[in-house]
């Protein structure tokens, strides 16, 4: 008898959207955003993440996961580390 398929947590969930976003709009190989960890420094240390790829992984963020992000609810600190971030998402799907 087969088992049932099981959904991911959210968190998983999370954690692979947003190394897919990653990848996508900052044009990093899928295996570099794989290797990324709570402390790896994100803006200001990667090139490719910079104020535009900011504006663009935000509307990439609405649009493929579905949730509005509303002006004040962004800090520059929510883009300095993959925690970081991670935890925004998580926080948004919520």
């Amino acid at each position: 008898m087969q088992q049932p398929a099981q959904t991911p947590p959210a968190t998983d969930i999370a954690d692979s959207a947003l190394r897919g976003l990653l990848a996508d709009v900052l044009g990093l190989p899928e295996r570099r955003v794989a290797e990324f960890h709570g402390a790896t420094p994100l803006f200001g240390a990667l090139p490719e993440f910079d104020s535009m790829a900011v504006a663009n992984l935000l509307t990439e963020m609405e649009e493929r996961l579905g949730f509005l992000i509303e002006d004040d609810e962004v800090e520059a600190e929510d883009f300095m580390t993959y925690g970081r971030l991670l935890h925004f998402v998580r926080r948004k799907l919520a």
